[in-house]
């Protein structure tokens, strides 16, 4: 079986000591490195691209959200805290689960229960995929912090990307919130075989396009099953007839 590559990010030596004999029980989850703060986690991160985080919220200068809205991949995280405040707030923004410090073997046992249920799962849809892509694919996710407000946000659950000059404004669900990220960023950053900018303003997730209309001098207006209706700009017009064989 593959080994589920493991990163341990905390601020107290002690807790990261705790996650490793914890770990000791499951040989087929490997620490392949440790961070200490926000900043080191990040270049680990990049680098080694694990599959899994044991995330401590609370640290010194930037928190684990702070860490997590820096990255544009975001790997599988199981959120560990002292506090439950931050428990309950990692449970309400989707986290796959959380542990309480100290942690207790059965809950442990049961996190990581998950953690090998969803990797099977992603490993599976992983293979039907046609291609390796180096943008981000319909099953990753990512972290947005919005306020007082925390996501995790499957990528093909987004709907449609709003430009607001260096912020842009993310549908998904029945949910929108904000981003400091370009458009341009985000066309860098997506699968350009699911998502499709259609103007300036806006990048549209195909598979939520439920109706294509005809304007006119040949431009093209979407209807987005959310209910949504946007026009394509002339030149984007021309490329999507051209993509869809219109």
């Amino acid at each position: 079986m593959k080994k589920i590559r493991v990163i341990l990010i905390d601020d107290e030596r002690s807790a990261r000591a705790e996650l490793r004999t914890a770990l000791l029980p499951h040989p087929d989850f490997e620490i392949i490195a440790e961070a200490s703060n926000a900043d080191e986690a990040k270049d680990q991160i990049e680098t080694l691209q694990p599959d899994l985080l044991f995330l401590d919220i609370q640290m010194p200068e930037k928190s684990g959200f702070d860490l997590l809205e820096s990255l544009n991949r975001v790997p599988l995280v199981i959120f560990t805290t002292a506090f439950d405040q931050y428990a309950v707030q990692a449970f309400e923004i989707n986290a796959l689960d959380y542990l309480t410090k100290p942690i207790r073997e059965e809950r442990f046992a049961k996190a990581l229960e998950r953690i090998r249920d969803r990797i099977q799962t992603d490993t599976m849809v992983h293979q039907m995929t046609t291609a390796e892509s180096t943008r981000l694919t319909a099953d990753q996710q990512l972290f947005v912090k919005d306020g007082v407000h925390y996501y995790f946000i499957r990528v093909g659950d987004i709907s449609l990307i709003e430009s607001l000059e260096n912020y842009s404004r993310i549908y998904f669900n029945t949910k929108k919130t904000y981003q400091k990220r370009s458009l341009n960023q985000w066309e860098e950053l997506l699968d350009a075989t699911l998502f499709f900018r259609i103007s300036r303003t806006h990048i549209v997730n195909r598979s939520y396009i439920k109706d294509v209309h005809r304007l006119p001098k040949g431009k093209l207006q979407l209807e987005l099953t959310t209910g949504q209706r946007l026009d394509v700009s002339s030149r984007q017009s021309i490329k999507f007839k051209k993509i869809n064989s219109l």
